[in-house]
């Protein structure tokens, strides 16, 4: 991978991380397109990791409130989302690498976000905040949570999706699914890092793994504030317009044209 790669592959994470159109879809696919052939795990957690300080850095006064409060009601109910997530993630770890690696169905997986997203966005107004929703309203966000493990499949988009389909206001559900990436990422991290020390960092210099970092912060920190500005409208079908094409593109190069598939 080149610097040059690194920063293009940074800048995908932090605009994909929060817009739902897949993060990791995105690099799966950029990978092929690019040829990296070395090692994508580290890279994968340093620009993941650099998403989850954009995170920080747009909702430090909720990590706050929470840090001085802990038993607050919100602490709860991320508890509640992330134990389906761990579970999911635990259970299916070898599944899912596979998954990522072959890349053999990323169509299908932009299928599955752009229908979700499509039927989400088609909701009356939500009208749940953080103190109606329910403990079951957050374990069925962190269920949609854990089946975005899928590479193509956007984490944002079904957390999202999942809590107006729980009638969740627009505002606390785009709050919700971003202050739940907070464990799912460090978790991933975490239970990726034997992983991450046998394989090393390849080609990778850590010229490399910073500006992936850097940039995934810089236009990670963009892209929540657009999202959330997305979301006060309801826009989120335009979306997956989006995915609906991308995931008919990479279907026809998989069958047809094989140029990167």
């Amino acid at each position: 991978m080149t610097f040059i790669q690194a920063i293009l592959l940074g800048i995908i994470q932090g605009i994909t991380e929060f817009l739902p159109i897949s993060s990791s879809g995105h690099l799966v696919l950029f990978q092929k397109i690019f040829g990296v052939a070395e090692p994508s795990l580290t890279f994968g957690i340093v620009v993941h990791l650099g998403t989850l300080a954009a995170v920080f850095a747009v909702f430090w006064k909720d990590i706050a409130s929470i840090l001085r409060r802990p038993f607050q009601r919100l602490t709860l109910l991320l508890i509640a989302g992330t134990i389906p997530t761990a579970i999911i993630g635990v259970a299916f770890k070898d599944f899912f690498e596979k998954v990522f690696a072959s890349g053999n169905t990323l169509g299908f997986e932009f299928f599955i976000t752009g229908l979700v997203l499509y039927f989400a966005d088609s909701l009356r107004k939500g009208y749940k905040d953080a103190e109606e929703t329910s403990l079951l309203d957050a374990a069925f966000v962190g269920l949609m949570q854990g089946a975005a493990i899928l590479p193509a499949v956007s984490r944002s988009g079904l957390t999202i999706s999942g809590a107006l389909f729980r009638h969740m206001d627009r505002d606390f559900a785009a709050r919700f699914s971003f202050l739940l990436s907070i464990p799912a990422i460090l978790g991933a991290a975490v239970f990726d890092m034997k992983d991450v020390l046998e394989a090393g960092v390849g080609n990778l210099d850590s010229m490399s793994l910073g500006a992936g970092f850097i940039f995934a912060v810089i236009f990670g920190y963009i892209s929540i504030r657009y999202m959330l500005n997305v979301l006060k409208k309801g826009k989120m079908r335009y979306f997956s317009y989006y995915v609906f094409a991308l995931g008919a593109l990479i279907l026809i190069d998989q069958y047809l044209t094989h140029i990167f598939f």
